[in-house]
């Protein structure tokens, strides 16, 4: 270590105090040059003392979601293939592909006239973490292939940027971009999420008997009705029709509404309600990583979402203490509930055992069939009319995704509840 310390500055200690000094005697001197300044702003000059006195540099993941049950998703629209990476997931979880690819079913393209005409097999294919029917405790490596790709339809976009889209933010940060289907920021990125999600709800499943259920409740100014859906919706109930709305008057006009924006060449957005039960009290992290944050954060990840709300949620603004406040009572088996829910089963960011419920707001798809004033990658002002194969209403087809999110999340929450808190017995 001492001659580690020498190749960045003079030291006679190995004490703090020592090491401290010598860092910032090599600090000052690397200073006192530009290129070495430019150097230290970046953050080589730390990196590369991290790794000379051993200490490992993790950069950020930002396609990882997840502290203990992990997801990386990668690929992109156009390219030959889309996946997922799931870490963590304990072993022996009896697991066959089939229970995988009914989710992805949910998820793809082409399954009615209301979505994008796009036809994806969705095949998943696992390449490893599985043995015999369970999982080995290794990362699970999911591939799907792409296959019905139309790159042509995209080539006007390659220099103009799609309002509302990530087109000129991606072009902004990184100075490339996949303009073919959007590349990264498309929703065929969601495939990995959904095929990651039904591992977790199947831990959640038998682990803890936990069920989601995840419903339009609107479509553009078209609402269920309020507490028209008070019970618990059945799987068969919500895919009963194309917009997976529960409440079968809405759905038939949700439906309508969809297929007129559709002919006018524009697009609506709607809003997803999610509920949750089974869930015991106790998951959540404070202060950072409460379960409602991490719930936020996963569904706010999801591409065309501008909204999240919990319990109450805004509406709860407008309540007084005495009004919103859920009184605790005794329940059988000596288990504490709530006489109301008004939380959304979430309180101080811990699970506190009644039903979580949430909503998602999403916003009208960006790429519209209609002439658009933007500009182009010179800055010029210019028009542009969306071509190729779009949702004129992302919202049913993302049902399955919130279920995924919320499951990962879920799992990821029990995980780290249980190595915290039942691991050890003092």
């Amino acid at each position: 270590m001492r001659e580690a310390l020498a190749r960045f500055g003079r030291t006679r200690s190995f004490e703090g105090k020592g090491i401290r000094n010598a860092c910032k005697r090599r600090c000052n001197d690397r200073l006192a040059s530009g290129p070495a300044r430019t150097e230290i702003e970046t953050g080589g000059f730390f990196r590369r003392l991290a790794r000379t006195l051993g200490f490992a540099f993790r950069p950020p993941m930002p396609n990882t979601f997840g502290k203990l049950f992990t997801v990386t998703t990668w690929g992109e629209s156009h390219g030959p293939a889309v996946g997922a990476v799931v870490d963590g997931c304990p072993p022996r979880l009896p697991l066959e592909a089939t229970e995988i690819q009914a989710e992805l079913d949910r998820r793809r393209p082409g399954q009615s006239d209301i979505v994008t005409p796009r036809k994806e097999e969705d095949r998943v294919e696992i390449l490893s973490g599985l043995f015999e029917g369970r999982t080995t405790g290794t990362p699970i490596s999911l591939l799907v292939r792409n296959g019905d790709q139309r790159p042509g339809a995209y080539d006007e976009m390659r220099d103009k940027f799609r309002p509302s889209h990530a087109d000129f933010t991606y072009e902004a940060k990184f100075g490339i971009r996949d303009h073919r289907g959007g590349g990264r920021s498309s929703a065929r990125e969601t495939v990995g999420r959904v095929a990651a999600g039904a591992i977790a709800r199947k831990l959640l499943a038998l682990g803890g008997g936990v069920e989601l259920r995840a419903y339009l409740t609107a479509v553009h100014d078209i609402s269920v009705p309020a507490d028209a859906l008070a019970a618990f919706p059945t799987l068969a109930e919500i895919e009963a029709n194309p917009v997976r709305c529960p409440h079968a008057p809405t759905a038939e006009r949700m439906i309508e509404r969809i297929k007129q924006v559709r002919a006018e060449g524009d697009s609506v957005g709607g809003v997803i309600e999610c509920r949750i039960r089974g869930v015991p009290p106790g998951l959540g992290e404070p202060v950072f990583d409460r379960l409602e944050a991490d719930l936020a954060k996963a569904m706010l990840s999801l591409p065309a979402t501008k909204g999240f709300e919990i319990g109450s949620g805004f509406a709860g603004a407008r309540l007084k203490g005495s009004e919103h406040n859920d009184a605790f009572e005794p329940a059988s088996g000596g288990k504490v509930r709530t006489r109301t829910n008004r939380s959304g089963g979430i309180q101080g960011g811990i699970s506190n055992g009644e039903e979580i419920f949430f909503r998602v707001a999403f916003k009208p798809t960006a790429t519209i069939m209609q002439a658009q004033n933007t500009v182009d990658r010179t800055g010029a002002a210019t028009e542009l009319t969306g071509r190729g194969r779009h949702d004129p209403c992302v919202v049913p087809r993302a049902v399955p995704i919130v279920e995924a999110m919320a499951a990962l999340v879920l799992t990821d929450h029990w995980l780290r509840h249980h190595g915290q808190n039942r691991a050890f017995r003092f």
